[in-house]
């Protein structure tokens, strides 16, 4: 039994843009209310609120942010919310500016400019605030010859009355202050590109663009694995929602009936059972089969406006009237005629491929077939500008077991006689048995590899030696693992400051900070810890049974915990000393917490096996975080 769904986003050329816009917004921005959300209008969730200080010491602002105290506009009066609902219940365009209703927080606009201010600073009420998006009404326009027409409108600009088709003269004409931008069309193609290859790889392997606006997924024998047609539905509209679509979905038993009541059906989610497409289809205009203009004329002046009227109609007048494209359509949409959907492709792997006449066993003869595969390999990349990062030699016996042989490398190549050298290091680890009669190399990993403009340069000048070949000849032997730079990452916390790289990336600038040289893999916790409270370097401390004097220290130095990451991190601190101890031996130590307020302990995540210490009769407890800090 076949089903196909559809999934509509009529606002997908709207809605792009604001995401666009939303990513480079102020956080407060850009945070709807719940309270004007509904099928065609998500909410987007809110972001988590961090806490807040109970005992903010001699400042009247709470350190986790929010309102101050003492502020008249703090409270919530009941006539004060009924004025906000009252204002949110107007038409977008009409709501009144935030000053107006007595929020005394924004500039006022400059008195010597001229000309009306209907909704372009026009913001909400807090707390019932209307969805960004739409604070004033837009429309996307695109030029059709000498001519601009709208393509899409924001729901503000069509309760005015605007929609796709009229004239941008007579827009701007009937709605002052209007938004206008102009359409990307293929910014919006791309996208839904991109949610088609997610859907092939997470969802069905079918799926395709049906639309500017839509696409078909087919779902034969692929919903049971998400509870069924009704809850796939429902997640993929929630999905949908995440990104800032807003989506409407039908399933039925042909495309065309799925398109037609996704579009049309009036639901956000309709589930058709098997059979039922013509009952469906009855009641919806004949727009929904995706007529052409002509055909659309014609009918109108038959008088022909919903699909009920041509199913008992004969098929002979209706194509002479109409056009056979209205029959097909009709025919699709019911289920008589075949609509095959052409599903996108996902990457496609380069591969080559030779099957042997005879079983082959020796390395001599295995060597050969591989000097042929990637000749065959490498001239299907030179066609389409690829160069091969990760290969995959398959080795098929004729007992009918595969041996896998996988290597990479550092950049992309093409290189023949390079490949051909890598490949053959590991023939050694290939099991013939009774014979291999098919190899098959596949490039599993690709990069664009286009030619490359080389400096202009005298006889005598000394070219840069090209390394990837050597490291990919030592990833061959010791492994690609056993290879790699150190380069740094933009965090403050030391273990989470640095990152392995590959051996040809170029790591970024290093901070000025000094830092060690290595870290321990886990902090030890130091013993009889001598230090003057609250900011003092220790002077004695005891680590792995041996006695340290410090002679010589430098700190501390302080570093938050990264909140975004985690809640437990908004509080923690941890103070780093650089101590050297009377055997000239160098040591980075910090202490948990800032000495006084025990609520500043670490809780950061990435320190198994740490202990927490205390303050016992003036002496601090720290740990060891590296040795061998380098001199300054």
């Amino acid at each position: 039994m076949i089903r196909v769904a559809s999934l509509y986003l009529p606002q997908l050329a709207i809605e792009r843009l604001a995401r666009t816009e939303r990513s480079h917004a102020r956080p407060e921005a850009v945070r709807p209310a719940a309270a004007q959300a509904g099928p065609d209008r998500p909410a987007p969730p809110v972001a988590p609120s961090l806490p807040v200080d109970d005992d903010p010491g001699a400042c009247s602002v709470p350190r986790g942010g929010g309102w101050r105290p003492g502020a008249r506009w703090a409270g919530e009066r009941p006539e004060k919310v009924r004025a906000a609902m009252q204002a949110a219940s107007l038409p977008q365009h009409q709501q009144p500016s935030m000053r107006e209703l007595g929020r005394r927080s924004e500039a006022a606009p400059p008195p010597f400019r001229g000309g009306t201010q209907q909704g372009a600073e026009a913001a909400a009420p807090p707390g019932i605030t209307a969805d960004w998006t739409w604070a004033r009404p837009r429309i996307l326009i695109e030029a059709i010859g000498q001519r601009e027409i709208v393509t899409a409108a924001c729901p503000a600009a069509r309760e005015l009355g605007l929609a796709p088709g009229m004239a941008a003269a007579q827009a701007r004409a009937l709605i002052p202050g209007l938004d206008v931008l102009s359409a990307q069309p293929e910014q919006d193609h791309a996208l839904l590109d991109r949610l088609a290859l997610y859907a092939v790889r997470g969802w069905t392997p079918t799926a395709a663009v049906s639309d500017p606006e839509g696409l078909w997924l087919d779902l034969t024998g692929t919903t049971h694995l998400f509870g069924g047609e009704e809850r796939f539905c429902e997640r993929l509209v929630a999905f949908c929602r995440r990104l800032g679509l807003t989506a409407r979905i039908a399933v039925a038993g042909t495309a065309g009936a799925a398109f037609a009541l996704a579009r049309f059906g009036g639901r956000p989610v309709m589930i058709v059972p098997a059979g039922s497409e013509v009952a469906a289809l009855a009641p919806l205009p004949l727009a929904a089969l995706r007529l052409s203009p002509e055909a659309l004329a014609a009918a109108g002046r038959f008088g022909l406006e919903r699909i009920a009227d041509l199913l008992p109609m004969p098929r002979g007048p209706l194509a002479r009237r109409l056009g056979m494209s209205t029959i097909k359509r009709l025919d699709q949409a019911i289920g008589r005629v075949a609509e095959p959907i052409s599903g996108v492709v996902p990457f496609e792997a380069p591969v080559a491929e030779r099957r042997l006449l005879e079983p082959i066993g020796t390395a001599e003869s295995i060597a050969q077939v591989i000097g042929d595969l990637v000749v065959d390999l490498v001239e299907i990349l030179r066609e389409r500008g690829l160069g091969a990062r990760a290969l995959d030699l398959m080795f098929q016996r004729i007992d009918g077991t595969e041996q896998h042989v996988v290597f990479g490398t550092a950049r992309g190549t093409r290189d023949v006689r390079h490949l051909v050298r890598l490949l053959s290091l590991r023939i050694d680890t290939v099991d013939p048995g009774l014979g291999v009669e098919v190899m098959r190399l596949t490039a599993t990993r690709a990069d664009a590899l286009d030619a490359v403009a080389l400096p202009a340069a005298f006889g005598g000048d000394d070219k840069p030696t090209d390394l990837a070949p050597l490291i990919d000849q030592l990833s061959a032997r010791i492994g690609s693992a056993a290879l790699f730079k150190v380069a740094p990452v933009e965090s403050d916390v030391p273990e989470r400051a640095t990152a392995r790289v590959g051996p040809l990336e170029t790591p970024a600038k290093w901070t000025k900070w000094r830092r060690p040289a290595r870290l321990l893999r886990r902090p030890e916790l130091l013993h009889n810890v001598v230090a003057l409270l609250p900011d003092a370097a220790p002077r004695r401390f005891s680590w792995r049974g041996k006695a340290h004097v410090v002679v010589a220290g430098d700190g501390p130095e302080r570093i938050f915990g990264e909140w975004w990451r985690r809640d437990g991190e908004v509080w923690a601190v941890r103070d780093y000393y650089q101590v050297e101890d009377a055997e000239g031996g160098r040591y980075w130590i910090f202490r948990r917490g800032d000495g006084v307020d025990g609520t500043t302990g670490d809780t950061l995540p990435p320190l198994p096996g740490a202990h927490s210490g205390g303050d016992q009769r003036g002496r601090r407890r720290c740990l060891v975080q590296c040795t061998h800090v380098s001199p300054p």
